[in-house]
This record gives structure tokens, sequence and C-alpha cells, in this order.
């Protein structure tokens, strides 16, 4: 299957939730596929990241397991959006560090588990997910987008959208960046085009669907 933007329902076509589960252990496979089939989910195992890109799954609920060896969850949810991959992933480990749940969280995981699983609580989560994951999904596809274009701009463009975004005239931005209005309005069309943006407004969208931190304080967003 050609890699393109994978952008389905979460669930199959029979109108059960299928879980993709991603673990390298084999055990830890077979107990979580395990499971899955006991709960009624249907299951599909990959042993590690290579393999989900190859076959991207197109619907359901990825379950991964969180090897910070590996690069942990934040590397897996790159290469996903990298493949065109939007489903919802939910992160698993056993003893997990607070700091490695909020490192998950942060790079897009729906949720955290901790291993052995407690199958009614899993049961539950799952529930709940599945009526949230679609909406997810379209988060965080537009939040990818909208930071692929942010990445293309200069640091004077991307201050001169953070102004905007502040609700600041061209005027005023250029006195905060001590430079001319004309300079200003140079920047903002630069920026726009990039962004493909018609109106000022759809620039300013995109920045706050992106969730990044201010340029003007922290430098270049870091994506």
């Amino acid at each position: 299957m050609p890699i393109g933007i994978h952008f389905g329902n979460v669930l199959g076509m029979e109108g059960s939730l299928t879980l993709h589960i991603v673990d390298p252990g084999s055990r830890g496979r077979a107990e979580l596929s395990r499971i899955a089939f006991d709960l009624g989910y249907h299951a599909e195992v990959y042993a590690n990241l290579a393999e989900i890109v190859d076959r991207p799954p197109v619907d359901g609920l990825i379950i991964a397991r969180d090897v910070e060896e590996d690069g942990g969850i934040d590397r897996l949810m790159r290469m996903l959006a990298n493949a065109g991959v939007w489903l919802p992933l939910v992160a698993v480990a056993q003893a997990p560090s607070p700091d490695r749940i909020v490192a998950a969280m942060k790079a897009g995981a729906l949720h955290y588990l901790t291993l052995p699983l407690d199958v009614a609580a899993f049961d539950e989560t799952l529930s709940k997910l599945g009526t949230e994951a679609a909406n997810f999904s379209l988060a965080r596809r537009r939040l990818i987008d909208a930071r692929a274009l942010l990445s293309t701009l200069s640091r004077r463009e991307r201050q001169v959208l953070e102004w905007l975004t502040k609700g600041m005239s061209n005027k005023a931005i250029a006195r905060e960046l001590d430079i001319s209005p004309r300079t200003v309005e140079i920047h903002r069309a630069n920026m726009m085009h990039k962004m493909g943006a018609d109106h000022a407004a759809e620039a300013v969208r995109l920045r706050l669907e992106a969730q990044v931190e201010n340029c003007i304080e922290f430098g270049p967003w870091k994506l």
C-alpha cells in the first residue's frame, strides 16, 4: 500500500474498534492481542515502527509500547505523521516514570496505560476513547499541517504573525520590531503567501491550531 494520507474512521467496516498493537516483544504483543480479542475487539500486531509505517492502518486505535531506547512515543508519533497516519494512539509501558508519561502526552498520545493491564479499566478506557478518537484525529492532522506551514516562515515573518495574533496593527508591529510599516507589510504578505492564507485571520487561525510557544519570547518554534 503506498504511503499517503490515511485519515479514515476510528471504527472498522463492521463497526467494531480495531486495535493496532505495536510492541517489540512477542510476549507483549501476544498478551495485548489476547486481551483485545477477549474483549471483542479486532487486533493487528506490529513488531516495530517500520512495520506499521509499511502497512499504514486506515482505521482504529494504535496501542504502542513506549520504548525509550527507540525514541519513545515522540519518535513514533512523528513517523506516523510523516506517513500520513492520524489515528489516535494510546501508550503503554511497565512502571513508566511521570516524565515518560508527560513526554508521551505532549507528543500527542491520547492516553497512557500501565502494564500489566487492568482488563476492566482497559475496556472502559477503549469505550470512552472510541467516541473521542475521531475528533482527536482531525485535530492532530490540523495541528501537524499547521506546524508544517509555520516551519517555512522566517524569524521575522514569525514575529509579525505573533503580533498579528495579539491583534496588533501594522503600525504597532512596526514600533515593536523597530522597522517601518512598509517592511511589516512585506513580511506580512510573504508570511501569508507561504501559509496559503487569503486573509490575516486565516493565518492567525493556523498559528493557533499549531499550538506553538510564543516565538518572540522563545525564539524559533521547535516542531
